[in-house]
């Protein structure tokens, strides 16, 4: 696959493949699926096997569960709203989404939930869009009444069982107080939820419909869905969370009969997709093209430019980081990038081998998916293992760290 002016050396790219093969053969990772673009050229890997034991190998079709980095493609359903204005950024989304109007607010963060006051203001969209409403998790308040409140009422991850119907979900939301005042601190996750609601209520159609017409179709993501439909259900693996004590692979979900392989009630815009290396490239690439794929415009250059840069205060941006900097060990340094636009993470400093500017995220199931203006550079790593252990975080970090080494300039 070489061809001069390509932007990767011939032997980075060798030691890319080396570092990923290596973590398949710990055991550790079963399987995975890499593709990296730059320029012109793009280079892909499929390694290891869709099981745990052994059986059918990976390939470049393989269709995975991309949790939460199905942010950053959901958003983009918001911004055409935004864009055609069907929705205003600081708008209050109570003619919508009236289950959030008349907010009260926890006195204190980590306090009971009967001690509130009333909200200063409406949450607006842009308080959805940059993950500001006042709910989500939280690593500082992970012992706090509201998280235990939040959890037992709207999770729908794997131990927990399907969410509801979105009715049913956004009226569980409106009975819990928020944590913060609106548009105050950044919190993470369930801004997304909320906001692949409020598409649906704005378009009168399933979040799934909207996206798929003004996005996915457009971009050829015809691999991108919330769910994996019986024709294409072989090139789904089955969903491993390792035991954290042991490391035995345990089956989070399966692929034939398991949660992906039918459609859910609740499309969750913060983590319900599937897709494939290739889909995800094209979204990204688009984002590089501020906004256009081929001849077509997707959305607007200022939608893209909202989206991938920062958006918060520096007192949100910091607590962010501390919020994450507590974790890290964890995460293997992931989310350490400072900043966030609207519905991904944005670098506001360099901490690691990636510039500042990159955008992307990463998901629980052992994906990630970035892109970099500085570098016009594109990056997806795909497997089937939680981030029950640090394996797949520590695979994603040599990932980013050895694809950095491979450009070639």
């Amino acid at each position: 696959m070489s061809d001069s002016n390509s932007g990767f050396s011939e032997a980075g790219l060798r030691r890319l493949r080396d570092v990923l093969a290596r973590h398949v053969e710990s055991k550790r990772i079963p399987g995975l699926v890499a593709l990296v673009s730059r320029g012109g050229r793009t280079h892909v890997e499929a390694i290891g096997t869709m099981r745990h034991d052994g059986g059918a190998p990976m390939r470049r079709d393989t269709i995975f569960r991309m949790a939460s980095a199905s942010k950053p493609v959901t958003t983009a359903a918001a911004m055409v709203l935004l864009d055609e204005c069907r929705l205003r950024l600081d708008e209050p989304v109570d003619p919508w989404l009236p289950e959030l109007a008349g907010r009260q607010v926890l006195r204190r963060p980590d306090g009971p939930l009967e001690e509130t006051v009333p909200a200063r203001r409406p949450i607006t969209v842009r308080d959805l869009l940059t993950s500001t409403f006042g709910l989500g998790v939280d690593f500082a308040l992970l012992d706090s009444p509201i998280r235990a409140a939040t959890f037992e009422r709207l999770d729908y991850s794997v131990a927990s069982g399907p969410a509801p119907d979105p009715d049913e979900w956004m009226r569980r939301l409106g009975e819990l107080p928020l944590s913060y005042q609106p548009g105050e601190r950044w919190q993470y996750d369930l801004s997304n939820e909320v906001l692949g609601v409020l598409v649906a209520r704005v378009t009168g159609r399933p979040l799934e419909t909207f996206l798929r017409e003004r996005v996915l179709d457009p971009l050829g993501m015809r691999d991108t869905a919330f769910h994996v439909p019986a024709d294409k259900i072989d090139r789904l693996p089955p969903l491993y969370g390792p035991d954290p004590r042991t490391g035995e692979f345990l089956v989070w979900d399966e692929a034939e009969g398991g949660r992906a392989s039918r459609p859910p009630a609740f499309q969750g815009a913060g983590g319900g997709l599937v897709s494939t290396v290739d889909d995800y490239h094209a979204y990204f690439r688009m984002l590089l093209d501020q906004g256009v794929h081929g001849s077509e415009r997707i959305l607007s250059r200022p939608a893209v430019e909202l989206m991938t840069t920062n958006r918060l205060t520096p007192e949100q941006r910091s607590a962010r980081t501390a919020m994450y900097r507590s974790i890290a060990h964890l995460a293997v340094g992931q989310a350490q990038q400072g900043g966030w636009g609207f519905g991904m993470a944005v670098r506001t400093h360099r901490g690691d081998h990636a510039p500042i500017g990159q955008f992307g995220w990463d998901g629980g199931t052992g994906t990630t998916a970035y892109a970099d203006p500085e570098n016009r550079l594109t990056g997806i790593l795909l497997t089937q293992v939680g981030m029950s252990t640090p394996d797949s975080a520590r695979l994603v970090h040599d990932f980013w760290t050895t694809l950095y080494q491979a450009i070639d300039d």
